[in-house]
């Protein structure tokens, strides 16, 4: 049996961004469930016993036969791309790539996409004061993550090979809207370069 996937996500949301990424470049498609994370409808009772325990999206939905569910953004992305060119076939190429999500998800999106979320979507006036108390050292950190981001796209086209992967689709997904959380992509040079190359991908599609 064919697998189907449905995608339950907010379109606002990076993470959810990325699979939507994965699947538009591979052809895939994926059919769409849209929630609010803002009206708090990924901790409804409904929503935790059948597609979350955790509360959070992205969870990729795949049926063949039975229903499954697949949290975590870059799992999802893995399970839609296995076998095909955004892995690389070569062990070392691959760890290469890992190393690259594994940083997003450490360094790079805890700082970027959360003061994205907190002053674009939030907005500052309505943080708590531990949040606020917090703003500036995610600053720093975004800074310091976007800046070795740079560095390494100084000397090569993609993050992790010598053609797009998906350490490259994780790293996008919330580089290119940086500036919403109040990072100056201006100050990043071959990032500017290197979104502007993803952007020319065949079958990309822009976040929503």
């Amino acid at each position: 049996m064919t697998e189907t996937y449905t995608l339950h996500e907010d379109p606002r949301s990076g993470n959810c961004y990325k699979i939507k990424l994965t699947a538009a470049l591979l052809g895939i498609p994926l059919a769409i469930q849209q929630y609010d994370i803002m009206r708090g409808e990924t901790r409804t009772p409904e929503f935790l016993a059948s597609i979350n325990p955790n509360g959070r999206i992205p969870v990729l939905q795949i049926t063949d036969g039975e229903e499954r569910f697949l949290p975590e953004s870059n799992a999802a992305c893995w399970y839609l791309a296995s076998g095909s060119q955004l892995i690389p076939g070569d062990r070392y190429e691959q760890a290469n790539m890992l190393r690259w999500m594994f940083f997003e998800q450490y360094n790079h999106e805890p700082n970027v996409a959360t003061l994205r979320f907190w002053l674009y979507f939030v907005g500052e006036a309505n943080l708590s004061k531990e949040q606020r108390g917090l703003i500036m050292a995610k600053r720093v950190a975004g800074e310091a993550a976007l800046q070795l981001m740079d560095q390494h796209l100084a000397t090569r086209d993609f993050m992790a090979y010598g053609a797009v992967t998906l350490a490259d689709i994780a790293l996008f997904a919330y580089t290119h809207v940086a500036e919403e959380g109040g990072f100056g992509l201006g100050d990043y040079p071959n990032i500017r370069s290197w979104i502007a190359r993803i952007e020319a991908l065949p079958n990309f599609v822009p976040m929503a």
